[in-house]
């Protein structure tokens, strides 16, 4: 069956005659507290791109045009070509400078994927890697017990990657990484096709294994020593997380899913051979998800570090070969041009997604999808290879108390960059400025998102200008 998702906007949807009413866990469907107002969702979603933006110096004729982040301060900037799709949503976004992970700074761009959505200090090849959970894993802890899906996990490359070279931006509590589906029909199918009937029994067995296994390991544990009993506990953690996920599958079973009808057409085999249409279809599956309240966290890679994988493919969208190669060839004649066209496509298809919350009505009449639904969209690289001044874009949470419309310039007039003429690169020289902690903007989201907690990561506070 060939299904456009696009084609199933709002209205469609509310008539059922493409996603049915027959929804688990809408906020209409919730019983308004204490006599007031129904209650939102509160929604987390957080994009990665790879590879930096174009960062042209100010005395380069390409500054003005193509440069990724605004001109001015403030409410008084301008987007460059590079952003200007994003305008129309203006009002509800803010553009970021001068924040980045501290554990980074001094660390090859093309290492970074795996920590932007952590802070841990993951290193180089020469250090012994060790990650910690991810913002949106945090998040997931509080509400996934709420919806069918806990965390949605996305990338245009599947799987888990490397170490150094994930697939994924998502960790779990120990630092290990949560694979990622690829697949848009994988996808579908997880959130809106029905378990088979021999799913209960399967179920049941599963559940009769893992008390099997609890039980054994238990009685090995007087026997360790103290680095196998913390193996052990590793090992029983492990256990408990799939003991919840198959008590969480028990309950879900019976539970009514969202269905699409036979005569709406949709194409769910895409792949990056057709390459807009793909980013199209994942950023269209993450908002049914987060429509049918089928999950409310959900992460997207849309490209792995280093030109490694499909995703490197995503700039045959725009005539060019591929992405990675289109930052190492800035000092070429139209290079910044060739770079900025292309994150300027990623920039569209985002603020796509974005307009999409924007324009549907939050199911418990408190203004739109996008206001109960905060966005995080960037990059763990500006120029090139720079870990620092990180490329972002804070979008939604309007009623998470977030005021938009600015852009917030903590990197100043200290912009390192300028494109790479085959010697030095920008992230082997000394910082020209101090950047904020990534993670104190990661703890004012998950404050705000409801979550008690007062530190992430090295965070050393909280952000008071969003």
């Amino acid at each position: 069956m060939s299904i456009e998702i696009r084609r199933i906007d709002r209205r469609r949807f509310l008539r059922g005659t493409g996603i049915a009413l027959a929804l688990p866990c809408l906020s209409s469907l919730r019983p308004a507290v204490a006599g007031g107002p129904l209650s939102a969702p509160r929604r987390l979603g957080c994009f990665y791109f790879p590879d930096g933006v174009p960062m042209p110096l100010a005395e380069d004729p390409a500054y003005e045009d193509w440069a990724w982040f605004p001109h001015g301060t403030g409410t008084d900037f301008r987007f460059t070509k590079c952003m200007e799709t994003l305008e129309p949503l203006r009002q509800d976004l803010t553009v970021l400078s001068g924040f980045s992970h501290v554990a980074s700074r001094n660390v090859h761009g093309h290492n970074n994927a795996d920590q932007f959505l952590t802070g841990a200090a993951t290193g180089t090849g020469d250090m012994e890697y060790q990650n910690s959970i991810s913002l949106d894993q945090v998040y997931a802890e509080q509400v996934g017990e709420e919806t069918r899906v806990s965390s949605l996990v996305l990338s245009t490359d599947g799987g888990t990657g490397t170490a150094r070279g994930a697939h994924t931006i998502s960790f779990d509590r120990q630092g290990r990484p949560i694979s990622a589906e690829h697949r848009p029909k994988q996808v579908f199918d997880q959130l809106f096709v029905k378990s088979d009937r021999q799913s209960a029994q399967r179920l049941a067995v599963t559940r009769s294994a893992l008390d099997d296994l609890l039980t054994d390991a238990q009685g090995l544990r007087p026997l360790l020593s103290v680095d196998d009993r913390r193996s052990l506990d590793e090992y029983l953690e492990s256990v408990r997380q799939a003991e919840q996920k198959v008590e969480k599958a028990k309950r879900w079973l019976d539970a009514p899913l969202p269905v699409l009808e036979d005569e709406v057409p949709v194409n769910l085999e895409l792949t990056t051979d057709q390459p807009r249409e793909y980013l199209q279809a994942m950023f269209d599956l993450i908002y049914l998800a987060f429509r049918t309240d089928s999950t409310r966290v959900a992460t997207y890679q849309i490209g792995r570090e280093n030109g490694v994988g499909r995703s490197d493919y995503l700039s045959r969208a725009v005539g060019f070969n591929l992405a990675h190669q289109l930052s190492h060839e800035t000092r070429h004649p139209d290079g910044w041009q060739n770079f900025g066209v292309y994150c300027r496509f990623l920039n569209e298809e985002f603020g796509r997604f974005v307009a999409r919350l924007q324009a549907t009505p939050e199911p418990s009449g408190n203004g739109s999808m996008l206001d109960n639904t905060l966005l995080l969209y960037g990059s763990a690289s500006s120029a090139f290879h720079l870990s620092r001044n990180y490329p972002l874009i804070l979008a939604g949470g309007r009623n998470f108390g977030f005021q938009h419309g600015r852009y917030v310039n903590r990197a100043g007039t200290n912009f390192q960059g300028g494109a790479w003429m085959g010697d030095r690169e920008p992230w082997q020289d000394l910082a020209t400025g101090q950047d904020v902690p990534l993670s104190n903007l990661y703890l004012t989201m998950l404050q705000r998102l409801g979550v008690a907690i007062d530190h992430f990561a090295d965070s050393t506070g909280t952000v008071e200008f969003i």
